[in-house]
């Protein structure tokens, strides 16, 4: 080998080893990210596991549970009777979303609606509504019903009874949506509230429409209907009773099969609701 060459090769020679002493340091970093790896894994799985019993656990606790439903017009006072029932040992009625469960009803009406318009039909790949008419009832019940007692209703380890206030009641499907919570919360009843209509009328933003006494009168009308269709499983109180006299409330806490403490409802009507 010449000079020239042999001179060149010993100035290469301490790059190379730098390279392989990257390499080796590469080596040991990706062999330490691999163990790491593996160990986040195993993390990842004790802490799927431990997710899994809580749920299980979650689901059994959640099969114990009672539902109630407030139905009402806004500014009735209903707040109020939220906050009586709330104030209730093991009760966790929670307020308003808009009636977000009216849209998880639109959601399975909508799916059973076209399944059903397409029953006995094989509906292959080449089919517009591919699988449709596999929409399962019961599964799609459970779930709905744990999306909501995960994110609406979030029951607390001592509850034993949920549901919601909601003041949006004036939809013409409401009839096939109280059908839906019955199914989806099975023995739900449902709490009517009313006020006297002109108060109403007279309160915040009823009070900016023109013909607000007429809508209100018409709303109470559909709740009351909706009362007398559910029978046994719907109660009326009426704002302007146990505000003048709590112990009407009484035959309420009769119907719900829960003490009547005297004490502790007047202390709640003591208390501001609502805004």
């Amino acid at each position: 080998m010449s000079r020239s060459l042999t001179s060149r090769a010993a100035l290469m020679v301490p790059s190379l080893r730098r390279v392989l002493e990257d390499r080796d340091a590469t080596r040991a970093e990706c062999k330490a990210l691999r163990k790491r790896a593996e160990r986040l894994g195993r993390e990842r799985d004790a802490l799927r596991r431990q997710y899994e019993v809580l749920l299980e656990a979650d689901t059994s606790r959640w099969n114990q549970l009672r539902y109630v439903f407030i139905a009402t017009y806004g500014r009735s006072g209903s707040t109020l009777l939220q906050g009586i029932l709330n104030a209730t040992p093991g009760y966790l009625i929670r307020g308003e979303n808009d009636s977000a469960l009216f849209h998880l009803f639109r959601y399975h009406q909508l799916a059973t609606e076209r399944r059903d318009l397409l029953k006995g039909r094989h509906l292959t790949s080449a089919h517009p509504y591919f699988g449709i008419d596999g929409y399962p009832d019961e599964v799609a019940l459970a779930q709905l019903r744990s999306v909501a007692l995960k994110t609406i209703l979030r029951p607390e380890p001592d509850t034993r009874v949920t549901g919601v206030k909601e003041i949006r009641w004036n939809d013409p499907r409401v009839p096939q949506f109280v059908a839906f919570l019955q199914q989806a919360f099975p023995g739900s009843r449902f709490l009517i509230n009313t006020r006297d209509n002109d108060q109403v009328s007279r309160s915040k933003w009823w009070a900016k429409r023109p013909n607000a006494l007429e809508q209100i009168r018409a709303r109470e009308a559909k709740l009351l209907d909706l009362a007398a269709v559910l029978g046994d499983d719907a109660y009326h109180v009426h704002y302007n009773d146990y505000v003048a006299d709590p112990t009407v409330l009484e035959g309420m806490f009769s119907w719900l099969g829960e003490d009547f403490d005297l004490d502790r409802v007047a202390a709640t009507l003591a208390t501001p609701h609502s805004y």
